[in-house]
């Protein structure tokens, strides 16, 4: 990589106020194309375009995510919930207990050992997606339990095309439509878990989001209503028909909000608990059906 042109383009991502201007220069040089066409992508970030949008890819959990223009980038504290799911599998598992590499240590690792790994006998839990957008969550649960059945929805076409085909590689399955309607009938009481990221922004904090949410992000992926958990209430009325015996649901919430989440879940009959990441700032809550 030339020094010269690194420090230049990082100048001028900073000015354009891009708070991890070094790194977004060094993954933007990177990219294998002429001087023409690598400027036309430096512009598009340049007008505050999300840079996983300009590149086509979002790092998460270890994984390039493919990722397509106006579909909601995975955050970096979803992987949170996705620490939470594969501790929940691994507890339920009969595969040997193994320790997986964490987010902040070696997580290149879990694609890596996930290939090496083979299903354990018999059908592999069945694990669902829900507001899914890139398929993000999916994926690296997938990747790291290959014996998962995977199904995840979106009410976004765009977020659907590109799950799916983030998904192919792990045989798993996306569909389009309303949170549980467009699924097929024999996973209703069958799912083992569901992991969600609901739309939970209240309807007049959007306006503080970052511009590269606001301007270049489904809002419907980031509108939760007049309190933020507009959605969130309409899965968690349907939760209970959708889960097996013993199945649960985590959903990832801001801190405030976990709180009234695991009262509706408790009111319904589910063993509820909620976590916390100071560092990544993730709450998820967990209801666990009886």
């Amino acid at each position: 990589m030339d020094t010269v042109e690194a420090t230049e383009l990082t100048a001028r991502l900073r000015a354009a106020g891009c708070v991890r201007a070094e790194d977004e220069a060094r993954l933007l040089l990177q990219v294998a194309l002429p001087p023409d066409a690598r400027e036309h992508l430096v512009r598009r970030r340049l007008q505050g375009e999300p840079l996983e949008h300009v590149l086509g890819w979002a790092e998460f959990h270890g994984l390039r995510v493919r990722t397509t223009p106006g579909v909601f980038v995975p955050r970096w504290r979803s992987e949170f919930l996705v620490d939470q799911a594969l501790a929940w599998l691994d507890g339920r598992s009969t595969a040997p207990g193994r320790t997986l590499p964490t987010r902040r240590s070696q997580n290149w690792a879990i694609r890596n050992w996930a290939i090496r790994r083979r299903p354990v006998g018999g059908p592999g839990p069945i694990v669902l997606d829900l507001c899914c957008g890139t398929g993000a969550l999916a994926l690296a649960v997938a990747t790291a339990r290959p014996d998962a059945r995977i199904h995840a929805v979106d009410l976004d076409p765009a977020a659907v095309r590109c799950a799916r085909d983030n998904l192919a590689e792990v045989g798993g399955h996306a569909y389009l439509g309303d949170l549980f309607d467009p699924l097929p009938e024999n996973l209703r009481g069958r799912t083992d878990l569901i992991l969600a990221n609901a739309p939970y922004v209240p309807t007049r904090e959007l306006a503080l989001l970052p511009r590269e949410a606001r301007l270049h992000e489904a809002p419907l992926a980031l509108d939760g209503g007049p309190d933020g958990l507009e959605v969130v209430r309409r899965i968690l009325a349907q939760v209970s028909d959708w889960l097996a015996p013993h199945g649960t649901l985590l959903i990832e919430t801001s801190r405030d909000q976990a709180p009234y989440v695991a009262a509706d879940l408790a009111d319904r009959g589910l063993r509820t608990r909620i976590s916390h990441d100071p560092e990544a700032e993730a709450t998820v809550t967990e209801g666990t059906h009886a």
